[in-house]
């Protein structure tokens, strides 16, 4: 069985306390990341675990120490991928700190784990991993609507669907914050993060900016889901193996896929942690 030092980022980007919100958020922009390791400044340690979400759900906090997660299930360099995705799958979480000896020496994310999904080469079809819920939207739902249902149903992605149910589109949270209609130096500057743009990446922003809605109350355009989707999502059959999902997952960066029946009906979502519970088995 494959052990963690040999799949995981080492000296990953970290975030130190005693730090700020506006910190941690200038580094996930800068760097294109939904989550950060932190560590003590004087020290190294392992001190806990901050992601976007944490963020989403003390807008108004401004220290770090009292927004991170000060015990987030951790992995030794030592131990195996079925042990990472056992972690994974119970806590849903979306990153591992590695540590040794208490100090932080790498972090593992699950699309690490797909590609020893991938390399395993198990048949199993994927329809024998979906556990995951499937919430569909209608592709003229406004944004706001498709804001709302995200946050309610804890979903990361939403197969869109036209007058007929057919499958036309995929959206994401990260979608509906789209370019064309926000200014990024803005954004940047009305949650206090203002730099030069040299220092930030789109990407980046689009991470951070379900907090810029809430923190300063605009209200998303009245544009309907079809106008920001991703149109001819790729998609993969009931009957596809569980290895080749990791394939295109981890291929494209993808979390999610939309499933297939043999007549081309949407039947349910797969993410990736459906993909990874096959190690489990290991």
């Amino acid at each position: 069985m494959t052990l963690i030092e040999e799949i995981m980022t080492p000296n990953p980007i970290v975030a130190q306390i005693p730090s700020s919100r506006n910190e941690v958020l200038k580094i996930m922009v800068k760097h294109n990341l939904t989550g950060l390791p932190v560590i003590r400044r004087n020290d190294g340690i392992l001190a806990g675990m901050i992601t976007r979400q944490d963020i989403f759900e003390k807008p108004d906090e401004e220290q770090l120490a009292l927004i991170m997660n000060r015990d987030p299930p951790v992995i030794g360099p030592k131990d195996t991928v079925k042990k990472a995705a056992e972690l994974f799958i119970t806590n849903q979480v979306r990153h591992l700190p590695v540590v040794d000896g208490g100090k932080l020496i790498g972090i593992v994310t699950p699309t690490d784990l797909l590609s020893v999904v991938e390399k395993i080469a198990t048949h199993i079809p994927v329809e024998k991993v979906i556990r995951s819920p499937c919430i569909p939207i209608y592709q003229d739902a406004p944004l706001a609507v498709a804001l709302v249902t995200f946050k309610v149903s804890k979903a990361s992605a939403l197969p869109v669907l036209d007058d007929t149910g057919r499958l036309v589109g995929i959206l994401t949270d990260r979608d509906i914050f789209n370019k064309s209609y926000i200014n990024g130096s803005v954004a940047m500057a009305d949650l206090g993060i203002g730099q030069d743009e040299d220092e930030w990446t789109w990407e980046g922003l689009r991470n951070v900016m379900k907090l810029w809605y809430e923190v300063s109350k605009i209200e998303l355009p009245g544009l309907p889901v079809r106008e920001i989707m991703v149109r001819e999502p790729v998609t993969v059959f009931k009957k596809t193996s569980v290895s080749e999902a990791a394939r295109i997952m981890r291929k494209n960066d993808f979390g999610q896929l939309p499933v297939r029946d043999s007549k081309d009906n949407l039947l349910a979502m797969i993410y990736d942690f459906d993909v990874i519970s096959v190690l489990l088995g290991g």
